[in-house]
């Protein structure tokens, strides 16, 4: 009986301590990480993105029904900042897919959408790092810009 009672009492001491996550809040550039991805030829710049309460430069032709990509990426090795821009990328080549399969050329009325929590920002995305993993959520409509 005793050694039944040291266990329970040992696993209560560490029980608090694997209960409690790492969930860091961050809010990023928005747009550096879009030029990034370009750049790199993780994006191929034909659809492009733009935040709630960015307007693109034209006029909006068709928009799409809203679409939700979560994403999320080991963050081993990586600092948090560089674990959310991978998520994020990850996010917009899902979103460029949609795109395209809709024939549209934007996205637009992107807002961070984590745990369907509305975050938003015309310049800003919401990230939130763990200690293994980073996650971004958003959600948006394809649209022809013309």
């Amino acid at each position: 009986m005793r050694k039944l009672f040291l266990l329970l009492a040992a696993i209560g001491l560490f029980a608090p301590v694997v209960s409690q996550a790492r969930d860091t809040v961050y809010h990023l550039n928005f747009q550096s990480v879009v030029d990034e991805a370009v750049r790199s030829g993780r994006l191929d710049g034909t659809v492009k993105f733009y935040l709630r309460g960015k307007n693109p430069k034209g006029s909006i032709v068709q928009r799409f029904p809203e679409a939700v990509s979560n994403k999320k990426t080991n963050a081993a090795n990586k600092s948090d900042e560089e674990a959310c821009a991978w998520a994020l990328q990850s996010v917009l080549i899902s979103f460029q897919e949609n795109a395209k399969k809709h024939g549209a050329n934007a996205v637009v009325d992107l807002v961070s959408f984590y745990k369907r929590n509305e975050y938003k920002s015309s310049t800003l995305y919401e990230c939130h790092a763990g200690a293994f993993v980073s996650g971004v959520a958003m959600k948006g409509r394809a649209a022809i810009v013309k």
